[in-house]
C-alpha cells in the first residue's frame, strides 16, 4: 500500500469523525443526510400521522363492533383499596376508597369490629353507593370509638367480595385548618430552612481546606445524598404497597426514580453547553434542587401525619429533625468552595430551593394526603439525588482520586453521620 493511499484513508477517516461528531445532535454515527424536525413541513408531519389514523380507525372498529360480544368470558375481580382513613372526631369513621378495578362497583354493606353499621358514601360530591372504574370516594360511618384501640372495618360489595382495612391506635385527626398551616410553616422553618443556612455557615472553612480535605467533604456530601436516596427509596416502595393497583405503585416508583435522574442529567447536560462538566455553582443547584426534592416528600408526610393524627410534634422530634438536615448546608455549598464567593443572593437561592419545599410540601400532604403522590415524590426525590451524587463523582474525579482512602472513609462517614441522626427522627 503506497504512502498516498494511507494518506487518503487517513484523511476519510478524520473527515468521517469530524462528521460523527457534528451530526445528529452530538450523536455518533449519523450521516448528516436526515432532516431536523423543523423541516419535515406538512407532508412529512401527516406521513407520521398516518399510522396514529389507522391505529384509531382499528380501536374504533374493535369499540363499535367488539369481536367477542355475546361470547362468555368470565368477569374480571373486583378490586376496591382502602388508601386511608380519617377520624374527625370520636363519632364518625370516614374511609377513603378508590375502584382499581375495570367494572363499577356497588357497596352494599359497611362493618366494623364484625358489626353492620349505617354509613353514607359519596362519589365527587354525590351521594351514591356505586363507584366508577379509576374513581375514588369517601365512606362515612357513625360509630363512636375509643382513642388508641384498633378498629377492623370491611367494605362488603353487592357480589359478597369483602376488603377489610384496619385502623391502628386511632386518634382524631385535626384536618387541614388555619393553625395547621401555620403550625406547618413554623415546621417547616426549623427543620427545612434554617439547618440548612446554618450547614451552609461551613462555607467560609471549607474555602480554606487543601483539595485533598475539599475532596474529602464533596464526597462526604455524597454520602449523606446516598443515605437520604436509600431512606427515601426503601419508603417509596413501602408506601407503594399502599397505592391502589390501578397506579401499579411498584412501577410508579421506578419510573419516578429513572425519570428523575435523567431530568436532572439533561438539565445539567443543557446548562454545561459545549463543556465538559457541569459548573460548579450548576452542581450547587442540582445539589439543593435534589434536597429539596427530597424534602418536598418529607413534607407531605409531615403534613399528612399531623393533618391525620399520627405525630405528636414535641420539641425532641424538631430537633431530631435539625439536627437530621444541618448536614445538608455542607452538601449543597461543597461544590463552590474552591472557586470565587458566589453572589450572597445564590447562598439566599441555594438554601430556599433546599430548605422551603418542606413547607409546600406539609401544606399539600396536609390538604390531601395520597399514597400515590407520596410514592411519586419520593421516587423523584431519589432519582435526582443518585445523578447528583453522579456528577459529584465525576468533579471529584477529574481533579482527583475518587477512589482513595480518604474519600472512601468520608463517603463512610456521611452514611454513619446520616443513620445517627436519623434515629432521632420518628414520625
Amino acid at each position: 500500500m503506497t504512502d498516498d493511499t494511507h494518506s487518503e484513508t487517513d484523511e476519510r477517516r478524520a473527515t468521517d469523525g469530524r462528521e460523527r461528531k457534528t451530526t445528529d445532535g452530538g450523536a455518533v454515527g449519523g450521516t448528516g443526510e436526515g432532516t431536523d424536525l423543523s423541516g419535515l413541513g406538512v407532508t412529512g408531519w401527516l406521513g407520521a400521522a398516518v399510522p396514529l389514523f389507522l391505529l384509531g380507525i382499528v380501536v374504533a372498529g374493535f369499540v363499535l363492533f367488539p369481536p367477542f360480544a355475546g361470547v362468555q368470558t368470565g368477569e374480571p375481580l373486583p378490586d376496591l383499596t382502602v388508601t386511608h382513613a380519617t377520624l374527625p372526631h370520636d363519632e364518625a369513621i370516614v374511609l377513603h376508597v378508590t375502584n382499581s378495578g375495570a367494572d363499577p362497583l356497588t357497596v352494599s354493606q359497611v362493618l366494623v369490629n364484625d358489626a353492620y353499621w349505617d354509613f353514607r358514601m359519596t362519589v365527587g360530591g354525590e351521594q351514591t353507593t356505586t363507584i366508577a372504574p379509576m374513581a375514588s370516594g369517601t365512606i362515612r360511618i357513625p360509630y363512636h370509638w375509643t382513642p388508641s384501640w384498633d378498629l377492623g372495618t370491611a367494605v362488603v360489595l353487592d357480589s359478597g367480595a369483602t376488603f377489610h382495612h384496619t385502623i391502628v391506635a386511632p386518634q382524631p385527626a385535626p384536618g387541614l385548618t388555619g393553625e395547621i398551616l401555620g403550625l406547618l410553616a413554623i415546621v417547616g422553618l426549623f427543620v427545612g430552612i434554617i439547618p440548612v443556612a446554618l450547614g451552609m455557615l461551613w462555607f467560609p472553612f471549607m474555602q480554606r481546606l487543601s483539595d485533598r480535605a475539599l475532596h474529602a467533604v464533596l464526597v462526604f456530601a455524597a454520602g449523606v445524598l446516598a443515605f437520604l436516596a436509600f431512606d427515601a427509596g426503601f419508603e417509596a416502595f413501602e408506601v407503594a404497597t399502599e397505592v391502589p393497583g390501578a397506579f401499579e405503585g411498584t412501577l410508579l416508583v421506578v419510573v419516578g426514580i429513572v425519570g428523575a435522574a435523567l431530568l436532572v442529567q439533561s438539565v445539567s447536560a443543557w446548562s454545561r453547553g459545549d463543556e465538559g462538566s457541569a459548573s460548579p455553582l450548576t452542581l450547587a443547584y442540582l445539589v439543593a434542587l435534589a434536597i429539596g426534592l427530597h424534602n418536598f416528600a418529607e413534607g407531605l408526610a409531615i403534613g399528612s401525619a399531623v393533618a391525620l393524627g399520627r405525630v405528636s410534634l414535641g420539641a425532641f422530634l424538631v430537633i431530631g429533625f435539625m439536627v437530621h438536615n444541618v448536614t445538608e448546608g455542607p452538601a449543597v455549598v461543597a461544590p463552590v468552595a474552591r472557586d470565587e464567593r458566589p453572589p450572597l443572593y445564590h447562598f439566599a437561592g441555594l438554601g430556599l430551593l433546599a430548605g422551603a419545599p418542606i413547607i409546600v410540601g406539609g401544606w399539600i400532604g396536609g390538604a390531601a394526603f395520597s399514597p400515590t403522590l407520596g410514592a411519586l415524590f419520593l421516587a423523584i426525590g431519589v432519582g435526582a439525588i443518585l445523578q447528583v451524587d453522579w456528577e459529584i463523582a465525576g468533579m471529584v474525579r477529574r481533579s482527583g482520586r475518587l477512589g482513595s482512602a480518604t474519600n472512601l472513609l468520608a463517603f463512610l462517614a456521611g452514611l454513619v453521620v446520616m443513620y445517627a441522626t436519623d434515629l432521632l427522627v420518628t414520625l
